[in-house]
Order: structure tokens, then C-alpha cells, then sequence
């Protein structure tokens, strides 16, 4: 009942102001939605229909998804529909992924610290998972000062296997986001692993290039002045930014941290990446582990 409540007055009232006030999940309504346009019905939904359900992952994505990523959202939910119509219908209803912005660049590479050569020469497609991970720094402010994000991802996948969140932006924080994708990934030694990052005086320190030998890890840094040498980091950055935390502001570092890893937690398992043929990066990689068997015995 109050399912076909929502749907008499639509028209009324937004779709999320009724299911607050009726005390129903928006996820609920739409599962209700999706199982009602079931068989014949769901090739032929309305454009009332359809617009409910474009509206509804605009939404539970923070507006981050085009009408790309909502068209295959769509289809990977059953709903069998043209790309060509869920375009229209969004531009015409002015539904559109939040828009990319610049960032200024966070680490200081003036300084006399040793460089490493350019060994990833920006060859950001890997064959397989830890054969090359990306490091980078960014920064998030809050009205307690700024808050520093230093992540690890992995370019097979572009999945964030390490991070690590701190109040200043010492070769520490770069330090313990390499600790945890190492302990979380297990590479081992001698896999011939690489990590690239920028010059920032955090990577070119000797405590973080001493971890990097004991983790028997090959250094790579990009060119003088050249972010497109670690493009995937800057993207990511700008997806984070854009998606979660543009037009946000934040009392405490704590509020900014706990956003900052629920984004995280959703860009690994949940987020479709045009990259990987629009699914999740962790997605990503459980696809082609499910393959190596295949190709093994083939």
C-alpha cells in the first residue's frame, strides 16, 4: 500500500520526502518498482516509470553516475531499455553526473632528495593484479584544519589497496598507505613489483625509499611538472572530490574521514569504472581470477 502510495503522487511530493515520512527505504521502493515491471511489462515502462528508477540511482550514487553509468545500472538490474532513450529523458529532465574540476597539485618537489627514473613511462594498462601500484597525496579541508589523504592503487584493477588518512602531510602518511596495501595484498618479494608516484619529497624521503627496498619494491617518478605521468591518481582524486565532497562542509576531520571511506569502501566494491568495461574495480578482479582456471586448463 504505501508503495502505490508513493507511486499516485509522484507527482506531488518527491519520491525521497514520501518514503521518509511512510518510513521506507528508497532502495525498497525501488526493488518493489523493478519486481512490478516484471516480463512484457519492463520492455515497455513509461517514461514516468523509467524516470523513477533513473532518479533513483542518480540519488543512491550522490549524483556521481552520467547516463552511461545509469544505463548499465539499468541493465544490470533487468531493465532492458536504449541507451539512446535514458539520454533523452535525463537531458531533458536535467539529470547529469556532477561536473569535473581541477585540484591543485599537493606535494613539494623542491627539494635536493634523490629521484627515481620514470620506469612506468605511463603504461597504465598491467596484465595482472601488483605489478604496479600508484601513490599520491591530497587534501581535504574541514573547519579543524586541513585533513590528508594518501592512497595505493593497484592499475590492474584500479583498486585503492592501501590509504591512509592524516592531520599533516609528513613521508608518514605516505608510509603507512604503502604498509597496508602491502599487508593486505601479499605480492611477496621478488614479484617484481613497481610504484610510481610523484617527486613529492614524501616519496623521495630515505625512510620511504628504505621501505620500498625491504619490501624489495622498484621505484618509479613521474617527470618534473608532468601530472599525466600519474593521471590515474588524479582522476581518482577528482571523482572523490566531485562526487563526494564538492559543496560539503566539514565541522570536524572526523566527519571528513568517515565520508572520505564510505566514497572509498563504494569506488572499490560498488562503482562502475569506464575502464573496466563498467564494473566495480573489485568486481574487476574477481572476474579475471574466476578466469584463470579456464585459461589454464584450455
Amino acid at each position: 500500500m504505501k508503495y502505490a502510495f508513493i507511486l499516485n503522487h509522484q507527482s506531488v511530493w518527491p519520491i525521497s520526502v514520501q518514503c521518509r515520512v511512510l518510513k521506507v527505504s528508497i532502495s525498497g521502493y525501488h526493488e518493489h518498482f523493478v519486481r512490478r515491471a516484471s516480463g512484457v511489462q519492463r520492455r515497455h515502462l513509461s517514461d514516468d516509470a523509467l524516470l523513477v528508477h533513473i532518479k533513483a540511482i542518480h540519488a543512491q550514487t550522490h549524483g556521481a553516475y552520467g547516463w552511461p553509468r545509469i544505463w548499465k545500472t539499468l541493465l544490470g538490474r533487468g531493465i532492458r531499455v536504449g541507451k539512446e532513450r535514458v539520454q533523452k529523458l535525463m537531458k531533458l529532465h536535467g539529470i547529469r553526473a556532477k561536473g569535473k574540476r581541477r585540484f591543485k597539485v599537493t606535494t613539494d618537489s623542491n627539494h635536493d632528495l634523490p629521484i627515481s627514473s620514470n620506469v612506468l613511462n605511463r603504461e597504465f594498462t598491467v596484465a595482472e593484479p601488483d605489478k604496479v601500484w600508484v601513490g599520491d597525496i591530497t587534501y581535504i579541508a574541514t573547519d579543524e584544519g586541513w585533513l590528508f589523504l594518501a592512497v595505493v592503487i593497484d592499475l590492474f584493477s584500479r583498486q585503492v589497496v592501501g590509504w591512509s588518512l592524516r592531520e599533516n602531510m609528513t613521508r608518514e602518511i605516505v608510509m603507512d598507505a604503502l604498509r597496508m596495501a602491502w599487508f593486505r595484498r601479499h605480492p611477496g618479494k621478488q614479484s617484481g613489483l613497481i610504484f610510481h608516484s610523484d617527486r613529492g619529497s614524501q616519496y623521495a624521503s630515505e625512510d620511504f625509499r628504505d621501505l620500498l627496498k625491504e619490501y624489495d619494491i622498484t621505484s618509479s617518478m613521474s617527470r618534473r611538472g608532468n601530472c599525466w605521468d600519474n593521471a590515474c591518481s588524479e582522476t581518482l582524486f577528482g571523482s572523490l572530490k566531485v562526487e563526494r565532497l564538492h559543496g560539503q562542509r566539514f565541522a570536524t576531520r572526523r566527519q571528513a574521514k568517515d565520508e572520505v571511506m564510505a566514497w572509498l569502501t563504494w569506488y572499490n566494491s560498488t562503482r562502475m569504472h569506464s575502464t573496466l568495461a563498467y564494473v566495480s574495480p573489485m568486481q574487476f578482479e574477481k572476474n579475471w581470477l574466476a578466469a584463470q582456471p579456464k585459461q589454464a586448463s584450455s
